[in-house]
């Protein structure tokens, strides 16, 4: 705790909802270090990745003048505990994704609930593991909770899943979950060279372009229709296109944010409709929240023994106003690949 005694401590932070291209966007700040509270682990943050949500809190939740910190992936070494704490112990290496109504991990130290913090990874650097809990949280939930595949050795689930956007984060952590415990045939959209060759180690079997009409492409690969959609992006758009695809009851879970939408496409095949956000289980403090801590575990294990692999793909350096301004740029871009990651202070 050494470091807590000057109880300040560097953060990047915003005051208003800015274009990422205005410098006062992200803003270097000093704040003072958090406590942590009875569930809490007070961690050293090492390294973070950043999300899509970073930007979208950014654009549409005004602070009003006052700094609020963003971050929700994260790498780091416990250094204090809170006195209800029973998982960790100070020293102890963790990553996380924390939780969307509480500050961010853009901040050299950060409070975060145990019970949605999973061990490190012991083969991964923290940069490396910071790139994966948001993602793996996302796709685990979504493909084993929401659409409910089997994880049973004894009874692989077969059949067709579409990921959209595979070569960004969730997408490829999709196509590596389903690789490693389905027997399915995943196909990823993806719409270059680069991000399509990228699809591919993460897990995908096939891609087709997004950018050109999905039936079609996904006719010629899959013709008597899809058993799964996990939808990244352009939901409301594709939501035709996922109703012809789909065979009956077949399912759909979707995390992209979008206004209504004709629903009633999807009846006439009984298809199933999920939403999955990986923050409900910190926002409504259900009774299960320490799934999370054993699902990053798992993840943590199964990276350890080489089934997954991170999917950090660019360090913009050291965790500051600027470089994270970079990140949401590229990010907003909608050009990234993999993970996007900053490390150190």
């Amino acid at each position: 705790m050494n470091e807590t005694l000057n109880r300040t401590m560097p953060a990047v932070a915003y005051r208003q909802s800015l274009p990422a291209q205005d410098d006062e966007s992200l803003v270097d700040v000093e704040l003072p270090v958090p406590q942590p509270g009875p569930h809490d682990l007070l961690v050293r943050v090492e390294a973070v990745a950043v999300n899509p949500v970073d930007y979208k809190v950014r654009q549409n939740s005004d602070p009003g003048g006052q700094p609020k910190v963003l971050g929700w992936d994260a790498a780091g070494t416990v250094v204090a505990v809170g006195d209800r704490v029973e998982l960790f112990a100070a020293g102890d290496e963790v990553y996380y994704a924390g939780a969307i109504d509480r500050p961010g991990s853009n901040a050299r130290f950060h409070v975060v609930d145990e019970r949605i913090v999973g061990r490190k990874p012991t083969t991964l650097s923290f940069t490396e593991a910071a790139a994966l809990p948001l993602t793996s949280l996302t796709a685990w939930e979504g493909l084993f909770e929401r659409l409910g595949l089997r994880r049973d050795d004894g009874r692989r689930e077969t059949g067709t899943l579409l990921v959209t956007a595979a070569a960004g984060g969730v997408g490829a952590m999709v196509a590596q979950l389903a690789r490693a415990f389905t027997d399915l045939t995943v196909v990823g959209t993806a719409s270059r060279p680069e991000t399509g060759e990228f699809a591919r180690r993460m897990g995908v079997t096939h891609v087709v372009d997004h950018h050109h009409p999905l039936p079609q492409q996904v006719a010629r690969l899959a013709p008597d229709g899809l058993d799964h959609i996990f939808s990244t992006a352009g939901t409301d758009r594709n939501l035709p296109a996922y109703a012809d695809m789909l065979k009956p009851f077949g399912g759909l879970v979707a995390i992209d944010d979008f206004g209504p939408v004709e629903i009633g496409l999807l009846k006439s095949k009984s298809i199933s409709f999920h939403w999955e956000l990986m923050f409900t289980r910190s926002l409504f403090r259900t009774p299960d929240m320490a799934t999370q801590h054993h699902i990053l575990n798992q993840v943590a294990g199964l990276v350890d023994r080489g089934v997954l692999t991170t999917t950090a793909t660019q360090d913009l350096g050291t965790v500051n106003a600027a470089h994270l301004r970079e990140a949401h740029r590229i990010l907003e871009s909608g050009r990234a690949i993999g993970k996007i990651t900053l490390t150190g202070f």
